[in-house]
């Protein structure tokens, strides 16, 4: 330990803090000078951690879910000498192109675990975050042995995802899990008594947590705090009682300290009163060479942890190597993929896609032991779970099947956590209209460059009697203009089996995969080794002679384009139909190759049972759309797509009219 004196360590973070807002002229200097005796507290004493290697993968993971509060973290970073956090980035804070953006981003700056700046996101990630822990461990044994701690706020805590993510991790006894609330009573808007008087220690010990409160400004206090909630056998949660904006002589313990720069005076003031007599940026040599020197603290940690890792057979070596440092995935999931079509070819069914799905994973969990799958309480309709799946329970962790419960947004969240920790390809299920209540995580997720996979069923009108309320419309145009989002609506079991494989190869972003319930008949008749459905639409059926007509189409859909081809080819009407399993994949495709995918017929017609939005790059503005403008309505299936106009003959009739026009 150091020798330098806890208040003066804790008061660097404080002084960068202030600097870093004041020069950027926007930030949150409140939360890192309340909460900085906390993080000094936890940083020096327990965080298992080497700042020369921040991708060690045993660290203990330091979540700021208030991510508002940056600079805490950014002066931690510095302080304790991560490479990517220099003085200059400090002074850089909040400017385009620094590694101190206005929210901690984790694609920016090592030592980022995850992207948090929507309020619960990082509370509800770090749930995912824990559980990778525990599921790594119970199949690696000692080798992984770490901590998730979040710092949160009152925000945080108000959110309603942190209450999925609570009960998930009371309920599967996260005991690696521990929360440090930054309990300051102010929000922008004044005192938290404004809107909320909820005990968030009831709250969280009513969730199976452990829960105690602390003076977050007595350091012994908080150690032991922490102490006791390492020892627990539950996630624990520790209600810091802070001042925020401390040492502000107007300011502190006001909202005024939250969201904005405490201005020349108040920050020299907050300076003096806290015997801080240096200038902007300066710290003493003592004061960061103490820092420096908690940054190198878990060195000793970390070459233990090298010796283990290098006695274990050279198999394990070698899969973990895979799984959680290079996160590469599996050599055998071309061949396994390419295995499975040509089955289908030589054995054709006609299932629903997300019947489809479930096929392709039986496969999928043989050659991917980090395949973790799950639902949001929806397993026997999503098809999420393969045949011999065993559920991670809150005593054994050796399963690869989660029930997330109906908390969707829980659920995506955690799969980000999940992720980003490493060792496993998180998948999880729900019904395609509840992505709006997954959306915000699913957003996370395309930020951060996060590989998650959503198993999204009841894709369309298609599902029938549960009518518009479960009819998702407007949702495929939407997460279609996500950047970084990738979409894959299939047609039938191959192309599910390919959209599966582009998903799973895609290691930079999270992909949707919109699944029917109702069944579809096989689209794909020859076998090919390549992966048609990489460029995002490919001609399916191609035109005899000159096409005059092309039809465009995803998932339910191609059925009825190649219905309605070979009427159209038996009027003389040359017609060629081109799946499009992902629009956004198509026209991101060079213009030569989008070209010669979508042809040169005068006449084109996109089919989808959804809203027109993002087609007319495709069919242009005076191209013929056949699908929805409004809500569905409660009815069998195929009552639907004749009610609202979705079918062959009103293709054929749209085509026959177009090319008579021409």
């Amino acid at each position: 330990m150091t020798q330098v004196d806890h208040s003066k360590m804790a008061n660097a973070i404080r002084a960068l803090a202030m600097d870093g807002v004041q020069k950027a002229n926007s930030g949150h200097p409140g939360l890192p000078m309340g909460a900085a005796d906390v993080a000094t507290v936890l940083w020096t004493q327990f965080l298992k951690f080497d700042a020369a290697d921040p991708r060690w993968p045993d660290r203990d993971r330091f979540i700021l879910s208030a991510g508002h509060g940056s600079m805490l973290l950014y002066a931690l970073l510095y302080l304790t000498g991560n490479e990517d956090v220099t003085l200059d980035q400090l002074k850089n804070f909040r400017q385009l192109h620094s590694k101190t953006p206005g929210h901690p981003e984790n694609f920016v700056t090592a030592g980022i675990e995850t992207t948090t700046g929507p309020l619960g996101q990082g509370v509800a990630s770090s749930v995912g975050t824990a559980l990778a822990e525990r599921l790594l461990a119970a199949e690696y044994g000692d080798i992984v042995d770490h901590y998730t701690y979040v710092l949160c706020s009152d925000g945080d805590l108000m959110e309603g995802v942190s209450h999925e993510a609570a009960a998930l991790a009371g309920h599967l006894k996260l005991s690696k899990l521990i929360f440090l609330w930054d309990d300051n009573g102010i929000s922008i808007d004044g005192p938290l008594t404004l809107t909320d008087s909820v005990d968030q220690v009831a709250r969280f010990k009513a969730h199976g947590w452990n829960a105690v409160r602390v003076d977050g400004h007595d350091q012994k206090a908080i150690a032991a705090a922490i102490k006791e909630a390492q020892n627990s056998d539950r996630p624990s949660f520790i209600a810091c009682k802070t001042i925020i904006g401390f040492g502000a002589p107007n300011r502190a313990g006001t909202s005024k300290a939250h969201g904005e720069p405490l201005g020349a005076e108040e920050l020299a003031g907050a300076k003096k009163a806290l015997g801080w007599d240096y200038g902007p940026f300066e710290v003493p040599d003592d004061i960061l060479q103490a820092w420096r020197n908690v940054g190198k603290q878990g060195a000793t940690a970390h070459t233990d942890w090298n010796e283990r890792f290098d006695a274990l057979p050279e198999a394990t070596r070698s899969e973990f190597t895979r799984r959680v440092i290079d996160r590469k995935r599996p050599d055998g999931l071309h061949e396994a993929i390419r295995t499975l079509k040509q089955k289908l070819i030589d054995e054709p069914q006609t299932v629903a896609t997300r019947k489809a799905s479930e096929i392709v994973l039986e496969v999928l969990v043989g050659v991917m032991p980090e395949l973790l799958l799950g639902s949001a309480d929806l397993t026997p309709s999503n098809n999420t779970r393969t045949k011999h799946a065993k559920d991670v329970t809150p005593t054994d962790f050796s399963g690869r099947y989660i029930h997330y419960g109906i908390r969707e947004m829980g659920m995506a969240a955690a799969m980000n956590g999940v992720a980003q920790h490493g060792g496993f390809a998180p998948a999880g299920g729900t019904f395609m209209c509840f992505t709006d209540y997954a959306r915000p995580s699913m957003r996370i997720a395309a930020l951060s460059h996060v590989p998650v996979v959503y198993i999204m069923t009841h894709d369309s009108i298609g599902l029938g009697e549960d009518g518009p309320t479960h009819q998702p419309v407007e949702h495929l145009a939407s997460l279609r203009c996500m950047p970084n989002m990738r979409t894959f609506r299939p047609a039938d079991p191959i192309e599910t089996a390919e959209c599966w494989q582009l998903a799973l190869e895609n290691t930079t972003g999270p992909t949707v995969l919109a699944l029917s319930r109702q069944n579809l008949k096989p689209a794909r008749t020859v076998h090919h080794d390549d992966n048609l459905c990489a460029t995002g639409g490919y001609e399916l059926v191609a035109a005899q002679g000159e096409a005059k007509v092309t039809l465009f189409a995803s998932g339910s859909e191609v059925e009825i384009a190649v219905v309605a081809q070979k009427q159209l080819a038996e009027k003389g009407i040359a017609t060629r139909v081109v799946s499009v399993p992902s629009l956004e994949l198509l026209l991101q495709q060079s213009p030569e190759k989008q070209a010669a995918i979508i042809g040169k017929a005068p006449v084109k017609i996109a089919i989808e049972a959804a809203v027109r939005f993002g087609w007319d790059a495709v069919i242009g503005h005076d191209g013929v759309f056949i699908g929805m403008s409004t809500f569905g309505a409660s009815a069998p299936a195929k009552e639907l797509y004749k009610y609202f106009g979705i079918t062959a003959e009103a293709v054929v009739d749209a085509a026959t009219k177009r090319h008579n026009a021409a």
